[in-house]
């Protein structure tokens, strides 16, 4: 099956892309993307997939519209050159925090970018840690959520004393992936309750589980300006934890998130190359990326192969 495997990157992506590519021994497609003097963004696929079973390699990363109707494009070109099946693989699902509406007059973005990728031809979708797990309901096509907590478990086994550790999730919301990830380790859990007073005042951090002279790993799926995380993890040294280290699956450090948390109490910040890292991430002292490509891979060969993808989480 592997011979009929096209894998295309776009720019959002291409070193991951590659990588995969290399994991499954198959040459990466030859696609350009390219833009006109306007800005419009113009696809070219350069060479054969009439038949093939093509996955598009484009993560919805800043900028993310950009991004976005690159993706778009590059499925609109694959269907209208007879493509067997297109399954689009977004290592990061930009606009999954919108998955909700958090007040009157306002829209469900996640929804309407399901229904622009279906819209556009795709047949699959193939995704890494969604925000959360019930936007996989906004598709009406077959979507695969794929958990980096192979890949990061096997690191902190590596890495890490499992006799000290302590899984901490940053706040309420991401308790289930961080006591999902405790159990892999077979380590206890604790959570920290952050909560504002007053409007205009920091926030207050309150620590639920003995956390004193442990090695607390912060879990969750994405950190954006890296404020939630560096709080937390000054509120645990203070709680008597010996040091502290983050793993998080998507790395979007927007603004001064990279020298906030370089010049942070943070032991290590552990994130995926589900976004490509920028010069500055490769340049932090405390920011180490680690590859989801094998697991991306396995799962697009399970895929072509109609094999089990499940079974990698088992």
């Amino acid at each position: 099956m592997k011979s009929s495997i096209k894998i295309v990157a776009g720019n959002a992506s291409r070193p991951l892309a590659e990588a995969i590519a290399a994991y499954l021994e198959v040459p990466l497609a030859l696609c350009s993307v390219r833009r006109f003097a306007d800005m419009e963004i113009f696809v070219e696929l350069q060479e054969n997939v009439r038949g093939e079973d093509v996955f598009i390699v484009q993560s919805t990363s800043f900028p993310a519209n950009d991004h976005l109707m690159e993706l778009l494009i590059m499925i609109d070109a694959a269907r209208r050159s007879s493509a067997r099946r297109i399954t689009a693989v977004l290592p990061y699902f930009g606009y999954a925090r919108q998955d909700r509406r958090t007040s009157g007059r306002t829209p469900i973005s996640a929804k309407l970018v399901a229904n622009l990728i279906t819209e556009a031809g795709a047949d699959r979708v193939m995704t890494l840690d969604l925000h959360a797990g019930q936007i996989q309901g906004f598709f009406d096509i077959p979507t695969d959520n794929l958990f980096a907590a192979p890949v990061m478990v096997r690191d902190i086994k590596e890495r890490l004393d499992p006799a000290d550790m302590m899984v901490v999730s940053p706040d309420v919301g991401g308790v289930v992936r961080a006591r999902a990830l405790a159990k892999r380790i077979d380590a206890p859990l604790a959570i920290v309750d952050k909560r504002r007073e007053r409007p205009g005042e920091s926030e207050v951090m309150n620590i639920i589980g003995d956390v004193e002279g442990r090695s607390c790993i912060l879990v969750d799926d994405i950190v954006d300006s890296g404020g939630t995380l560096v709080n937390a993890a000054e509120a645990l040294l203070a709680q008597g934890a010996k040091d502290v280290s983050a793993y998080i699956t998507h790395g979007v450090l927007s603004g001064g998130a990279v020298s906030r948390i370089a010049s942070s109490k943070l032991k290590e910040l552990v994130i995926s190359d589900s976004i490509q890292p920028t010069a500055a991430v490769k340049l932090a002292r405390n920011i180490r990326v680690v590859t989801i490509a094998p697991l991306l891979g396995e799962a697009i060969g399970r895929t072509a192969d109609e094999s089990s993808v499940s079974s990698l989480f088992t």
